[in-house]
Parts: C-alpha cells; sequence; structure tokens
C-alpha cells in the first residue's frame, strides 16, 4: 500500500518540560495550535482527530470537546510509546478511505509536574499478566537491563558502547534551545554516574518531561495549497511481541517485523535511510532499534554505535538530532511524537544547522511501546521529501 494523497503539513513540540502551571488538555489545545499555525490552518480544518491514552477523558470525547473539534473521523488506538507513529500512518489511511481531509494529532502529558514514576505500568493489577508478574514486583529500569545485559552475554556488548549513544544524543542537544539536558557528555561521564540497574546508569536512562507535541496529516491537494514543505508516506509496519511461555528472547524487538513491513511497502533498504529517529527510553532500546531496523547485523549494534558513530555529519548514521528522549523530551513517558518532529525537521531542512543531514530526502521515525523484556510494540515509518 502507498500514501500518495496525504502528507504532514505541520507538526509542534510545545517548548515546556516542567509544565507547573498548564492542565494536561490545555498541553493538548497548546499543542494543537502550534501544529495548526505550523500548517497555516485553523481549528476549523480539521475533521479527523487522534490520540493515545494520554489524553484524558474517555477515550477522544472529552478531548475533542475540550478543543471544541468538529470531526467525521476519530481514532484513539494506544501501543504505548510508537503510538503517534502508527496515528500518521492511520491519518494517512483514513485520508486514502476518504473518512477525514485533515487530521490532527496530539499527545500532552506532565509526569514531571505530576512526580509519575513510569515504572507503576507494569503494576496494574487488571492486567491478565498481572497475577504472574506482580508477586515478583518487576520493574521498567529492570526489565531493559535484563535485555542490556543479555546482549552483553550473547554478543560481548560493553557499557562504554550503550554510553556512546548517550554521548551521541548530547552532542545534538547542545544545538536544541529547549532541550533539558544541553551538556554533552564523555563515555566517562555515563559511566561514572550511578547505577540504576545492572549494566545501566542513570544517564543511560531517558529523561522525564512535561509538554507534548501534534502532527497534522492532510490531504494532498489541501498540502499542497498551503504552500509549505511537503513530507510523505513511503512505508508502514508495526508490530506486536511478546515472550511464549520458556521461549524467551530478550535481543530481538518488534521493530524487526514493523521495519522489515515498512521497508517493503517504500521499497527501499536501510541504505536509502539518510536519518533514524528512533525510541530511545534506554541507551540499550537504541541499539537494538539498530540492528533490528537493518542498519548493522545482530549483535553488531555496539560497534556501529561507539567512537560517535551516530552524530550528525560526521558519524555513521545521524540517529535523533534534536538530543531524543535520552536528552530533550520525553513528554508523558510517549517519546513517539518527538520522533516523527524531528524527521519531519530533518526532511524540510529546518534542523539545526549543525546537525542538518545534508540532502536528507529519505528519513525514518521508529517507536517501542510497552516493556521489552515482556510485551511491546512497535510502530515504524518512512517519510519521504516530496
Amino acid at each position: 500500500m502507498t500514501y500518495p494523497d496525504a502528507y504532514i503539513a505541520g507538526v509542534y513540540e510545545h517548548p515546556t518540560r516542567l509544565a507547573t502551571d498548564k492542565s494536561v488538555p490545555q498541553l493538548h489545545a497548546e499543542v494543537a495550535a502550534g501544529a495548526l499555525a505550523d500548517a497555516g490552518l485553523s481549528k476549523r480544518d480539521i475533521d479527523g482527530y487522534f490520540c493515545a491514552g494520554d489524553a484524558p477523558g474517555v477515550g477522544p470525547l472529552s478531548i475533542i470537546e475540550y478543543m471544541g473539534l468538529n470531526v467525521r473521523h476519530a481514532d484513539s488506538t494506544d501501543i504505548g510509546g510508537s503510538s503517534p507513529i502508527a496515528h500518521v500512518a492511520y491519518a494517512a489511511q483514513a485520508i486514502a478511505a476518504g473518512k477525514c481531509n485533515v487530521a490532527l494529532i496530539t499527545t500532552a502529558g506532565r509526569p514531571r509536574a505530576a512526580a509519575e514514576a513510569p515504572g507503576s505500568l507494569t503494576e496494574i493489577p487488571d492486567y491478565p499478566e498481572s497475577g504472574f508478574e506482580l508477586p515478583y514486583r518487576p520493574s521498567l529500569v529492570a526489565g531493559y537491563a535484563m535485555c542490556a545485559k543479555r546482549h552483553m552475554h550473547e554478543f560481548g556488548t560493553t557499557s562504554a558502547q550503550l554510553a556512546w549513544i548517550k554521548v551521541a544524543a548530547s552532542h545534538h542537544a547542545q544545538h536544541n534551545p529547549h532541550a533539558l539536558l544541553r551538556k554533552v557528555v564523555t563515555v566517562d561521564d555515563v559511566l561514572g554516574s550511578p547505577m540504576v540497574a545492572d549494566p545501566l546508569h542513570r544517564l543511560d536512562c531517558c529523561i522525564m518531561t512535561d509538554g507534548g507535541g501534534a502532527i497534522i496529516v492532510a490531504r494532498g491537494e489541501i498540502a499542497r495549497a498551503l504552500g509549505r514543505p511537503r513530507v510523505r508516506m513511503r512505508g508502514f509496519g508495526e508490530s506486536v511481541k511478546y515472550q511464549l511461555g520458556s521461549h524467551i528472547d530478550l535481543t530481538t524487538t518488534a521493530g524487526l517485523k514493523s521495519g522489515r513491513m515498512a521497508y517493503e511497502e517504500a521499497g527501499v533498504g536501510p541504505q536509502d535511510i539518510r536519518y533514524l529517529s528512533t525510541y530511545d527510553s534506554f541507551t540499550i532500546t537504541v541499539l537494538l532499534a539498530l540492528e533490528d531496523l537493518g542498519f548493522c547485523a545482530k549483535g553488531e549494534g555496539g560497534r556501529f554505535a561507539e567512537d560517535g558513530g551516530l552524530i550528525s555529519a560526521t558519524g555513521r548514521l545521524a540517529v535523533n538530532t534534536d538530543g531524543g528522549g535520552l536528552c530533550n523530551n520525553h513528554p508523558a513517558h510517549r517519546g513517539g511524537m518527538t520522533k516523527v518532529i524531528e524527521a519531519t525537521r530533518q526532511l524540510r531542512g529546518e534542523a539545526h544547522p549543525a546537525v542538518q543531514v545534508r540532502n536528507c530526502d529519505l528519513a525514518m521515525a521508529h517507536g517501542t511501546g510497552g516493556m521489552l523484556d515482556r510485551r511491546h510494540g512497535c510502530a515504524t515509518i518512512i517519510l519521504e521529501r516530496e
């Protein structure tokens, strides 16, 4: 399937990283207004709306009313942090099916101001797996640490190689005035930070921020009339992975399937991708994505990332040039939104000059939602500058 008649027409990332004076609905409304302004559209133009579980209320109903939208199509699919990436494809599909003409996607939250612990999502008694897992009190970071430890055991990956992923993010974040952490760090800085869950140090973990972002996806003739740089969908894939009883695989993610689907649909391969925005809840999340998305062989992710391999202009592949969730922004524990936004900036040529990829015409945004050690979903989109 192709998406010839739907374009990303507007994007907006909220500049705040601590929203003590704003409500979650207000953040949703502010990012929506920002994306509309970027596209040159008004609220009256929106006839489709997409959100996930971070939108307060009953599905999309409350936030649609709060923002005063008049839509004929709404979708509240929630696959965790990868939801906004999937929503871009769902919006394009809805436009192609004639369900709407201009779709709005929003993500927002204030976990930092509310002091919400991201690990709490693993301790909900009503989940069907809870009777088997809650007695052992699994934590989010410990689950990712197991994936990292297993990768080290199987492939010889080192903590220093993981640290290079954080180093690359910090090199990019120094040029982002809104990034929460703008200080450039070294491998020694990462290895010297407190151990959180062996082998992951504090600087191997993403930041927690308030704020959000929004995306406008518009029908072709509408997007062309706006006079803005146009970014279109080339391919999309999504997949779910979980552990099958005693068959436990901690070093492969659902991205192996979602990436293949996106490449097949787009008719391109990893060698054609000029820029990658990928979920970075922890450094190990990036390493596994590099392998599963085909940028290097399984077990080679550490060597691919070390020595500045992910730094724009000098590395093998520019990754997360806004600083990513490791340094810039991880709003509402859902980093997929910022991945699409930065990929769009790169394709438009609007990234910071210090990190802008030359001749960036094909980019990938990849998200992960859930827990890598147990059950998670991945969504992958390939975007092209027209």
